[in-house]
């Protein structure tokens, strides 16, 4: 169900242009690409069944747009679009499944009439385990969630949460992964299933990206639907996984420590090279070594060090080497990893490892989260991860390196002491709000005081120039939290398609834009469960200018949206040629892409020809679903599309950070 298409007949222009542009495919069709997650079924429903599942699929949805204005209406979406999505990819893998889709679409029948009929649903009352979706704000689409509710919960009181990542489960989508929510715990090995500390609540994560990219951002939307409804404390949220789900736990706890009370990782990789065993004759591009450390939490780990985490490896699972290797890297920092192991275990935990780790959970969440926080050491080599409670890096010397902040917040003194390394531009903006006027800063051998303009000061800007710390903000154009690339960013946050009105009129490339964007449909709907948000370029308005990330596909005389933006791109094209970066291309028989701030709206980025650069090739282990194309990059099509690349890459590099 595309909620994001806007009109009927959008849509119907959409596949106008689709079977347009497959008239005028070249005559040798690139081959298409395995699918390797999820894994196709192999199991064949019998064909009166599979024809009464679809119209019940196509009635559900149909009836849902009725009911749309209704606040929990992707606690039904969301079962209709499993079942949805496991006919369209073909995601049974046993007889035994088979049952199971029409179980399901019973379950949405009976709450779709309790949303017609009752203000509050009763599954908002129930406790136990409780299947919950939300609807996304990256594609609109409805996501799911499981909830555990202990069954003598006080909820008329502030409560704790622990949100738990699950491992990899290649064949473990939406329908799958609600089913095993109702059932039992996925907690913790089912080692604490009669649990009564904490509300869990267990994301969906886009079932299998490693808790990297739009599944990174599934675990917030996923908080924020559970706090809409339960009365979750937010000082007490703990965050743990195992497996792919502690891989989750690290990077996650490393890029976002400040919204957690307490980490807890479980057998789980953390960076790239080691964990694959990498040696240099492997090594891939120079950039994609670089692009590792979105996701390398090395490159974090001082963020450790501003609350509690524990890490648990079973003694003889592969696995501990990463906790190994981070024990190693805080050493370094003179930090202190502490580490469960479990006896004699493999890659599972064991009940007395447990038992350990749920005393320290409970004491985590007895201490809770402490705001405005009085010291702050924060690490980081980009801003798409720059914040730790009131300190917000907002300007870097250079992106990819290693950027630091040391703060302490003498509040007797009114005074704010930072070390900084790598920054620009900071702003201070706490939270709870405290009135800063007055305050201090000692920034190194420099100090800065605030106005006391006689009301209540919230928040501070600061900015360096010519060597010196002075208030102010970044100027215009300049890489930014949110907009920093690289191109797989943009799919991190709202975005919209918008495909070519025609046809290349160079061959090569008209092939080429046609199978990239049928591929990035594919991949976004099988890999990321949601349907492209889609929109020819004449009905692009205001709202989708202001609220969202354009993805435009083809060159100045196929897209208007790019002929419209043109000439404030960093990339011209003229005479059958293209220049970019100072060199000249054919524009028969190469493709830019790149990501960009867009020049209608320097707010929001706008990508040109390209959707996530991971592939299926790397779809092999969650640890290579990384980045792999930086801010820009020359596609040369003598070589076509494949499991690995888009093409040859016959340049690819980074904007600076005036974009440039």
């Amino acid at each position: 169900m595309n909620r994001f298409a806007g009109s009927s007949w959008s849509r119907v222009a959409l596949l106008l242009i689709s079977a347009f542009f497959s008239e005028a495919r070249a005559e040798n069709e690139i081959p298409a690409i395995t699918r390797v997650l999820p894994p196709a079924g192999g199991i064949e429903l019998p064909p009166d069944l599979e024809k009464t599942l679809t119209t019940r699929v196509k009635a559900l949805s149909e009836r849902l747009w009725e009911i749309e204005h209704k606040a929990h209406v992707s606690d039904v979406g969301v079962i209709v679009k499993a079942v949805d999505f496991a006919l369209r990819h073909g995601e049974f893998y046993s007889e035994k499944e088979i049952p199971l889709a029409s179980e399901m679409l019973d379950l949405a029948e009976l709450r779709f009439k309790e949303l017609e009929e009752k203000e509050s649903p009763a599954w908002l009352g129930e406790r136990g385990f409780v299947i919950r979706g939300y609807r996304s704000k990256i594609d609109d689409s409805d996501q799911p969630y499981g909830l555990e509710i202990p069954a003598a919960f006080d909820l008329s009181k502030p409560v704790p949460l622990l949100v738990w990542l699950h491992g990899r489960g290649d064949k473990t989508t939406d329908l799958h992964f609600l089913n095993q929510c109702r059932k039992k715990s996925q907690a913790f090995g089912g080692f604490m299933k009669d649990q009564g500390d904490a509300i869990i609540l267990h994301p969906f994560g886009r079932h299998c990206v490693g808790w990297k990219h739009a599944g990174e951002i599934d675990v917030f939307e996923a908080i924020e639907a559970v706090a809409a409804d339960y009365p979750i404390d937010r000082d007490r949220i703990i965050l743990a996984g195992f497996s792919m789900g502690g891989a989750g736990a690290w990077h996650i706890g490393a890029h976002y420590r400040d919204h957690f009370c307490a980490v807890h990782t479980g057998a789980g990789f953390a960076e790239t090279r080691e964990y694959n065993k990498l040696t240099p004759e492997k090594y891939p591009p120079d950039f994609e070594q670089t692009l590792w450390k979105v996701y390398d939490v090395p490159n974090y780990v001082r963020n450790f060090s501003n609350g509690p985490l524990l890490a648990y490896s079973g003694e003889k699972d592969k696995q501990k080497a990463a906790a190994d290797l981070m024990e190693r890297e805080m050493a370094k920092e003179g930090m202190a990893l502490r580490h469960v192991i479990g006896p004699g275990m493999e890659h599972k935990y064991n009940q007395e490892s447990v038992d350990v780790i749920r005393k320290w959970l409970q004491e985590s969440w007895k201490v809770g989260r402490t705001r405005p926080a009085t010291k702050i050491e924060w690490q980081t080599p980009t801003l798409r991860y720059s914040s730790f409670d009131w300190m917000r890096i907002t300007g870097l010397e250079a992106h990819w390196k290693d950027s630091r902040v040391s703060a302490k917040w003498e509040e007797d003194k009114k005074t704010i002491r930072l070390d900084l390394k790598g920054v620009t531009a900071f702003e201070i903006n706490p939270l709870p709000v405290v009135d800063l006027s007055g305050i201090t800063l000692a920034i190194g051998d420099q100090t800065l005081q605030a106005d006391r303009p006689g009301f209540p000061v919230d928040s501070l800007s600061v900015i360096r120039r010519e060597g010196r710390w002075t208030w102010g903000e970044p100027e215009p154009f300049t890489k930014k939290p949110g907009l920093q690339g690289p191109i797989d960013d943009a799919f991190m946050s709202r975005f919209l398609v918008v495909p070519p009105d025609h046809a290349s009129i160079h061959p090569k490339v008209a092939r080429w834009i046609d199978f990239e964007l049928n591929h990035f449909r594919d991949r976004w709907s099988a890999l990321m469960r949601g349907d492209l948000p889609e929109k020819a370029a004449d009905e692009v308005d205001s709202d989708d200018l202001a609220g969202a990330n354009l993805i435009l596909w083809g060159d100045p005389a196929s897209n208007p949206l790019i002929a419209e933006m043109i000439a404030r791109l960093p990339v011209e094209w003229k005479d059958g040629s293209f220049l970019f970066r100072g060199e000249t291309y054919s524009a028969a028989g190469h493709v830019p892409v790149l990501i960009f701030p867009n020049p209608l709206n320097p707010e929001r980025y706008v990508v040109i020809n390209s959707g996530l650069t991971f592939r299926e090739g790397h779809d092999k282990t969650n640890s290579l679903q990384n980045p792999k194309l930086p801010d820009w990059a020359v596609i040369g099509l003598d070589q076509d599309p494949d499991a690995f690349a888009p093409g040859s890459i016959v340049k690819a590099g980074f904007f600076d950070e005036n974009w440039k």
